[in-house]
């Protein structure tokens, strides 16, 4: 079962203790994907994407001792897009500077066609982030149900299907699949509250 109160002394914190191996794994999961699918978005390939996000990622880890986190002055959340962003910039900017093959006109006209990335993507970043902050927490909650109980709270809450229908397929009553569901979404805010608003 996983410890929500732990969380709370701030994952901001726990990242600076190099040695805290939870905490940057924790961290990992909630953002990698995040600025991983920032990079596929700016047009990258799968595999600069990656590159990118272990560039964000070191770039966190470099500055995180000296990051004095004041929610007043806006959230970590922005600062990392910032990061995400410059990081962005510097990659291409060093794609720009190494020899490249000029490719035939058919792929020159592909890339051509790639929309270039907005300028400012921060109301995007916010939609992903509190996508993948759900995400996140189902993972950390999800063992602490019964597959029935999960069940009922993923195919009614997430994939939508109506409460009977879920009832009828698992065999349980309806009401057991608005008590799963109601019991799993609880644990899902508790875990995203003990995030702190990062």
């Amino acid at each position: 079962m996983s410890d929500a109160s732990g969380t709370r002394a701030s994952l901001l914190l726990r990242i600076r203790d190099a040695t805290d191996q939870n905490a940057w794994r924790d961290f990992a999961a909630l953002y990698a994907p995040l600025v991983q699918r920032f990079g596929r978005r700016a047009g990258l390939q799968d595999a600069d994407a990656h590159d990118l996000t272990q560039q964000v990622l070191q770039a966190v880890s470099t500055a995180i001792h000296r990051l004095e986190y004041d929610p007043t002055k806006g959230s970590f959340r922005g600062w990392l897009y910032g990061v995400a962003r410059r990081q962005l910039y510097k990659l291409r900017e060093r794609e720009g500077r190494q020899p490249r093959g000029s490719g035939d006109t058919d792929a020159n006209l592909r890339l051509n066609e790639l929309p270039a990335p907005d300028a400012d993507d921060s109301d995007w970043w916010e939609a992903e982030y509190k996508k993948q902050r759900f995400l996140w927490a189902t993972e950390r909650v999800r063992g602490d149900f019964q597959p029935a109980s999960w069940q009922a709270f993923w195919l009614t809450a997430v994939e939508g299907q109506s409460a009977a229908a879920v009832a009828s397929m698992l065999g349980i009553s309806v009401g057991a699949v608005y008590t799963a569901k109601s019991r799993v979404l609880d644990r899902i805010k508790q875990e995203i509250a003990a995030l702190l608003d990062t």
